[in-house]
């Protein structure tokens, strides 16, 4: 009997797994606050070099206190074209004359100019208190702005290396109550961090902590839901981390200050983490585990919660699987799928601010996109099927961000649109590669496996703001770099074995035998032997 029938047999998706899929999903809400976060606790305030006034070059000391600030900015800092202040420069002396509005300034380039050295002045009418006005990153230190989220990216790649394969050796449900705890701190603690650097610390600790979350919640949610139902379980998450976009911006709107923010999406943690004792550990891993006694016992826990006793007591431990066991890393050939949708995605999510549009608006736009594309992608993953999704929702969302390079920036409204576009079919690309990873993995290496397409994801996450630094030398490249990555990746997804309606493997000599029968000899060998340019 598989592993698929035995489910059926102790309920299928019965009460346990709606319980289950419920409890796992609670923590999803939050996942986008945390992902999403330095968007808002990072955002960019209008600011302009701190006022310095020298009464002995005033030409009367009563006119300080006279002046509007309006003019006093005018006096002392450098305007551009629209009459804005520059921002990282003010001038040596304070020019009086500027205020004359008779006067005549010929050259106003030549009035020399000198660095913030007294700091800066934010505008704070939206947030009240950001990372970038709390350590001043911006002008020459601007650039670290990116670089923390480069840092929580890279947390997430180190946690899916190190949760991954503690997960295969240890267990789904142990590794998930520590990354939820872990979570809990360290998201709390970045909220009271001294310093930038600390900063930086503890929210690399959270995006490893982050990570593990994914990939074991997934991971429990996949090996304990039926065939039939895994694509319907798998877009309620995505819905769930799609809400939870909508919950991130009401809450910044709330929440101006970035510290009580963060605790705010951190603090949850600690009731997910008492709540998690509760989760049964993966079945299908104790049996592979050599643990089938430990295995009977969780599936007659499952059968009695599913009203289904009777069928759970006739279980007994010479239920087993079969634990063929190979060498060969067949599938590493489909990490470049997870990189490319995570690449693009965060290139556009995490740069709201570049469209010109409310901040919060656009982020409630950016999630309100999730929903029809996450409902088109179920239908295409459970009718369809999931290759011929993931390769078209990774085109598609290539092709509407080339396409942005031929719109002015002027036209706000169509370059949004496009945005949103692509950002929709990037989600969808989310729905369906979570599932289909997980699905193309036999058990005996899933967390493994997941640990390293995570990895390429990470990746690419961690890349996408260090790429976003590049249009200071040309401004099109990072959307021609962003585009063309998500497009190669959906050419490559062509390749991929059709997993719908077929049960999770549990071997790779399962999965080796459906790479036969799917693709075809010739390409398995390439695959095994080791060799990419094979596949093309």
């Amino acid at each position: 009997m598989s592993f698929a029938e035995l489910l059926d047999h102790v309920g299928g998706m019965g009460r346990f797994q709606i319980i289950y899929v419920i409890l796992l999903a609670i923590p999803v809400f939050m996942m986008a606050s945390h992902n999403l976060l330095q968007n808002f606790t990072a955002a960019t305030s209008e600011h302009h070099c701190h006022v310095h006034i020298n009464i002995s070059n005033t030409p009367d000391t009563n006119l300080t206190g006279k002046l509007a600030a309006k003019d006093l900015l005018r006096v002392s800092i450098p305007m551009d074209s629209k009459l804005q202040p520059e921002k990282c420069h003010r001038f040596v002396t304070m020019q009086w004359q500027l205020l004359d509005s008779n006067a005549t300034i010929t050259n106003l380039t030549k009035l020399e100019t000198e660095p913030c050295a007294d700091g800066w002045v934010y505008d704070k009418s939206i947030f009240t208190s950001t990372i970038i006005t709390e350590w001043d990153l911006v002008c020459d230190f601007r650039q670290l702005k990116q670089m923390a989220q480069s840092i929580y990216m890279a947390g997430i790649l180190v946690g899916g290396i190190i949760f991954g394969g503690l997960s295969d050796r240890f267990g789904r449900r142990s590794i998930l109550i520590w990354c939820y705890f872990q979570m809990a701190v360290t998201g709390t603690c970045t909220a009271f961090s001294p310093s930038f650097t600390a900063y930086c610390i503890f929210r690399f600790l959270t995006g490893m902590a982050f990570s593990g979350i994914v990939m074991n919640g997934v991971s429990l949610s996949v090996e304990w839901t039926p065939t039939r139902t895994r694509a319907i379980v798998g877009t309620t998450y995505g819905y769930c981390y799609t809400t939870g976009q909508f919950i991130l911006a009401g809450m910044a709107y709330a929440i101006p200050n970035w510290r009580w923010l963060q605790l705010v999406v951190s603090l949850p943690f600690f009731i997910i983490f008492i709540y998690s004792w509760w989760f049964a550990e993966s079945a299908r891993w104790l049996v592979i585990a050599g643990r089938p006694d430990e295995a009977v016992k969780q599936l007659q826990r499952v059968a009695r919660i599913n009203r289904k006793k009777e069928e759970g007591d006739k279980l007994n431990s010479e239920v087993r699987l079969d634990q063929a066991m190979s060498t060969s890393k067949i599938l590493q050939r489909w990490l470049l799928q997870l990189f490319s949708t995570s690449f693009a995605y965060y290139g556009l999510a995490m740069d709201l601010q570049n469209f010109g549009v409310n901040i919060f608006l656009i982020q409630l736009i950016f999630g309100a996109v999730d929903f029809p594309a996450k409902f088109i992608s179920v239908l295409t993953i459970s009718f369809v099927g999931r290759r011929f999704t993931q390769a078209l929702a990774l085109i598609l969302a290539g092709l509407s961000i080339l396409a942005n390079i031929f719109v002015p920036q002027d036209l706000k409204t169509l370059r949004t649109v496009l945005a949103v576009f692509g950002k929709g079919c990037l989600a969808a690309s989310f729905n369906c590669v979570y599932l289909y990873t997980s699905e193309l993995y036999p058990t005996v290496i899933r967390q493994t496996g997941m640990g390293l397409t995570n990895t390429m994801s990470r990746l690419g996450s961690i890349i996408a703001p260090l790429v976003k630094m590049l249009e200071e030398y040309i401004p099109f490249l990072p959307l021609i770099i962003y585009g063309a990555a998500p497009i190669i990746s959906g050419v490559a997804a062509t390749f991929l074995p059709e997993t719908l309606n077929v049960p999770l493997p549990e071997t790779i000599e399962e999965v080796e035998t459906r790479l036969v029968e799917s693709i075809g000899r010739s390409t398995v060998h390439c695959v095994k032997k080791n060799t990419f340019l094979c596949l093309f």
